[in-house]
């Protein structure tokens, strides 16, 4: 096996009310780096999530990747868990690359991170270079009425999470987003057990994209991002696809690509082929 060129370390910022973890990939090198920030989704922590695709990735000579409030290793400075809004994972990520110098980089999201690297791009523009999207939260169907619809069913899972149904609502919360996957035991065994590690941070995550969806309007949302590659799970829903086939063909700057073999959890099953297309989609983008 060929070994990887980066170099990783474990990191921690401290806020005024948030411990924000993160792991730092570098290679060794001269010159000015070319960035990439990894936001992850609702309740699976950064490494998780981007370990397997960011250690194949090619073009990028540093790579950062956090846990964002309510997972991982990120948590209040007492160590309770409490409710957060998706303005405050903003101001997080824009604190952490601030603290770092990073002024300028690449943006990949997956999921709540997808919605959370959207907005990030909207507040600062000029920032943001290359984007990539994982099934982005909000994003989930052309229609607006039926994505706040889909958002209202999570809120079901968050209160189970709440109480003592936490396996049940990990389970009403993957039938919900990932209908049509081809469940293996093991694999669903080992997203539950991830998932379980903080119920409440999780219950929290998906509040807050939930409450986010009052605030956001979608069509400004969408015209003021830049260059996007967007991947969905072959196994997805038909509705997001046709969503983001509809966005590709409004829209120059919009890419859409599908996943063969796989549903939401993308990043984890797929992790070759997502690493191999986002190298790909950088060459283009600066050619």
């Amino acid at each position: 096996m060929m070994k990887h060129p980066y170099k990783i370390t474990q990191h921690q910022l401290n806020l005024s009310d948030q411990q924000v973890s993160y792991q730092l990939y570098k290679k060794a090198g001269e010159g000015a780096p070319r960035r990439l920030v990894m936001l992850h989704g609702a309740g699976v922590a950064g490494e998780y999530t981007w370990s397997a695709i960011a250690m194949m990735l090619t073009q990028w000579d540093e790579i950062l990747i956090p846990d964002q409030r309510g997972t991982g290793n990120t948590r209040y400075p007492d160590g309770k868990e409490y409710s957060f809004t998706v303005n405050e994972l903003v101001n997080d990520i824009s604190a952490l690359v601030d603290h770092l110098g990073w002024w300028q980089f690449d943006l990949a999201g997956y999921s709540m991170g997808g919605m959370v690297s959207l907005l990030y791009k909207q507040r600062y523009h000029d920032r943001v270079k290359k984007q990539y999207l994982l099934e982005a939260a909000v994003l989930d169907r052309p229609s607006w009425e039926s994505t706040v619809n889909l958002r209202h069913q999570f809120s079901t899972a968050a209160e189970q999470l709440k109480g003592n149904q936490a396996e049940t609502g990990i389970k009403g919360f993957l039938d919900t987003i990932s209908p049509n996957r081809k469940v293996a035991p093991q694999a669903e065994l080992l997203t539950i057990q991830r998932l379980a590690e903080r119920p409440l941070g999780f219950a929290n995550a998906l509040n807050c994209v939930t409450d986010a969806i009052n605030s956001i309007d979608r069509e400004a949302l969408v015209a003021a991002q830049g260059d996007v590659s967007s991947f969905i799970g072959g196994h997805s829903v038909d509705l997001m696809h046709q969503y983001q086939r509809d966005l590709a063909e409004r829209l120059p700057n919009w890419h859409y690509f599908l996943v063969a073999g796989t549903d939401h959890s993308l990043p984890f099953q797929k992790p070759r082929q997502i690493s191999r297309i986002m190298d790909q989609e950088l060459i283009r983008f600066l050619a």
